[in-house]
């Protein structure tokens, strides 16, 4: 693999991008990390290349994509840009800086734009494929942070943030230093940041001679963001075919009414006219992701039905531009949708699909609406796009990272072609994965991966994990993860039991709506019913059982440390809820809660919310007796770290064996290298201590 540039390409791109009296800044590349018998450890875990964003050239042949390599001594990344053939030839990094690079878009068949943070502001540069000519051509006032060509190349629309909201020193201008906000609404702050008075918005700018100019906000002055915070990107905006309309995805709410909602819209906005119109109007919870035609006629997006509840099944819709129809394309599908593409001639339809523990890419025939599975197996497909006769998509599993394959939609044969960390991975010995299917209390089956140690040997006996899904509503798929890796729990010399329990994705939406309103239910029971049952395994040690989660995981252990009947002999729980009630009072995204529980604490009359608190796991601390770790980030706002704060210090006062990892840098997720390594050691150490005998 050609993963290095010539000496002369890298004295242009670094001309390009720097004066030669600063001084630079080694870029991170791959590395051939310290592996001993096989084993996957973390700091080989944190070796990989990790995919970024894809993209397929205009005549289909190419392929863009961009890499992400960590090192842990610096404790920070870097991603670049790479090309190669549909077949995987020709592979060619294009960029090499300590930058990152990210969001390729085609300009032609040799020249491809992308994002660089090289500067002051990431903003919008252009190199072509040979490696040569890599130019700045936007200057936007602050940082880019996504952008898309129209489809004649004439314009580009792009997001950057801009102020609305008063802040404290624009009413106070003699109090520069004054640290105090001002609040009077809900919404004040959001996943892992407070709000600052900022929104994101589309720009639509022209694009001719190399440069981007005159650009032009697309929601002048509105107090909202698109694409929607937190995880919102370029998925959500989209060209109308002829370069005159932008669809894009906004909730255009503020505060309480923000707070309380997931009522989210598709507006066009008519780049002459600059008039904005409603697509989805009246349609009450998320609506998102709009894709065209190829002719233009219609536009395909995703929709859920029912207001305020985020796991609802993402349907397919397409609305047809001319009549204003709206038809509902997946109602005999009982699965959510995504990455949603329309084939060359408008006749067919490819999406990714997630059916029984795995993601698979589909084909719909838009005629008949009839949906078929291109692709088998067990892997998580996580997009798919149409490179001329070929697809090309992205996929992981349980024991290895993402790659990109090509397809024969005509028969769904798969070949990797990206082989990012084959180096890395042709050196370990993974764990084995199977899969089987419990009967639950109910008499339901529920499905569960079983994960075993590298080199299992069946005569002899491994303590056993029970991992607990976070979501509540997610999928236990064939996923890759660099710190829920199934992989590196198994290769520490465990058994890992994944159960689907009852809430999760993939197994149709009733399986996923039972969890709601019955928190410490059904779900719990499933999980029980699953260890218990590979338990029974000879080669499975049932004395020295452990169990962990995150999220809704982490709040399922809290729970089952006041419920487990001595079955576990030891929890870890991270970023866990532990007092539901308080919980309801502190998180930012209050129609999940307001959802889930069925209503707030105070309404002492709502039987089903009084049943939901009821099963706070903090009502049942009082039979607690087990060690547990608990693990929560500082800037975790969806369940502030209070709540893991609380679980410690009352395992603490009950005398049980404890321990607190807190992060107060990170958010719900744990993203610096050293700091997920960290995290890493002390789960390992934390359930070695307990489940092996010395």
């Amino acid at each position: 693999m050609n993963y290095r540039l010539s000496l002369a390409v890298l004295m242009v791109t670094f001309a390009s991008c720097n004066s030669p009296e600063q001084p630079k800044e080694i870029a991170i590349g791959p590395t051939a990390p310290k592996i001993e018998n096989g084993v996957l450890t973390p700091e080989v875990l944190w070796s990989f290349g990790r995919l970024g964003e894809k993209v397929i050239s205009p005549n289909g042949t190419t392929i863009a994509y961009t890499i992400s390599y960590y090192s842990i001594e610096r404790n920070k990344s870097n991603s670049d840009l790479f090309v190669m053939d549909t077949d995987g030839s020709n592979k060619k990094q294009l960029t090499l800086t300590s930058a990152h690079e990210f969001n390729p878009a085609w300009v032609n068949d040799h020249e491809i734009a992308y994002i660089s943070t090289e500067g002051e502001t990431a903003q919008i540069w252009t190199i072509n494929t040979d490696g040569s000519n890599s130019q700045k051509i936007s200057s936007f006032e602050s940082d880019i942070n996504g952008f898309q060509i129209s489809p004649k190349g004439d314009k580009v629309l792009f997001i950057g943030e801009v102020k609305i909201d008063k802040t404290t020193a624009d009413i106070y201008p003699d109090l520069p230093k004054a640290s105090g906000t001002m609040i009077d609404d809900l919404m004040y702050r959001h996943w892992d940041s407070w709000e600052d008075g900022l929104y994101s918005h589309i720009f639509v700018a022209d694009f001719a001679n190399g440069k981007v100019s005159n650009a032009t906000d697309v929601m002048p002055n509105e107090p909202y963001d698109s694409p929607m915070k937190p995880f919102g990107g370029m998925e959500e905006i989209s060209w109308t075919p002829d370069g005159k309309g932008i669809a894009y995805t906004c909730k255009k709410l503020v505060g309480k009414e923000y707070a309380f909602s997931t009522n989210s819209d598709i507006y066009l906005y008519n780049t002459e006219s600059k008039e904005v119109k409603n697509l989805t109007e009246g349609m009450v919870g998320y609506d998102k992701s709009p894709v065209f035609s190829p002719d233009g006629s219609k536009m395909a997006w995703l929709s859920m039905e029912r207001a305020g509840f985020e796991a609802d099944k993402d349907r397919l819709f397409v609305l047809d531009i001319a009549t204003g129809q709206k038809t509902y394309m997946t109602p005999n599908f009982d699965h959510s949708v995504s990455s949603i593409q329309w084939s060359s001639d408008g006749n067919l339809m490819y999406m990714i699909a997630g059916v029984n523990a795995s993601y698979q890419i589909y084909k719909m025939d838009f005629a008949t609406k009839v949906i078929m599975p291109v692709t088998q197996g067990k892997h998580d497909y996580h997009s798919v796009s149409i490179a001329g006769n070929l697809l090309i998509g992205d996929k992981v599993t349980i024991t290895k990272p993402a790659e990109i394959y090509s397809i024969d939609p005509s028969n769904g044969s798969e070949t990797e072609i990206s082989f990012i960390n084959k180096d890395i991975l042709d050196q370990l010995t993974m764990p084995t994965v199977e899969q089987r299917w419990v009967k639950s209390t109910d008499g339901k089956l529920v499905h569960c991966w079983v994960i075993l140690p590298p080199n299992f040997d069946k005569t002899k006996k491994y303590p056993a994990l029970l991992y607990c899904e976070g979501g509540p509503q997610s999928a236990v798929s064939q996923f890759w993860s660099y710190r829920w890796n199934f992989s590196i729990m198994a290769s520490n010399g465990y058994v890992v039991v994944a159960p689907s329990r009852r809430g999760t994705l993939t197994f149709g939406q009733a399986w996923t709506d039972q969890i709601s309103k019955d928190h410490g239910g059904q779900e719990m029971k499933d999980l029980l019913c699953s260890i218990d049952e590979v338990s029974k395994e000879p080669w499975v040690d049932k004395e020295h059982l452990g169990a962990v989660g995150a999220s809704y995981g982490g709040q399922t252990i809290f729970w089952l440390a006041g419920n487990h009947n001595k079955r576990f002999k030891a929890f870890i729980a991270h970023c866990g809820v532990f007092n539901s009630e308080m919980e309801y009072l502190t998180t930012e995204e209050m129609f999940f809660d307001n959802w889930e529980n069925g209503g707030a604490p105070w309404e002492t009359n709502n039987k089903v919310a009084m049943h939901s608190y009821a099963q706070s796991p903090h009502k049942f601390s009082r039979n607690w007796d087990t060690p547990i770790l608990v693990i929560h980030g500082g800037k975790d706002f969806r369940i502030p770290y209070t709540q893991g704060m609380a679980a410690f210090n009352t395992a603490q006062m009950l005398g049980i064996p404890s321990k607190f990892l807190f992060f107060p840098d990170e958010n719900h997720w744990v993203l610096k290298p050293q700091n997920g390594i960290l995290w890493q050691r002390e789960f390992k150490g934390w359930l070695d201590k307990w489940l092996k005998d010395k």
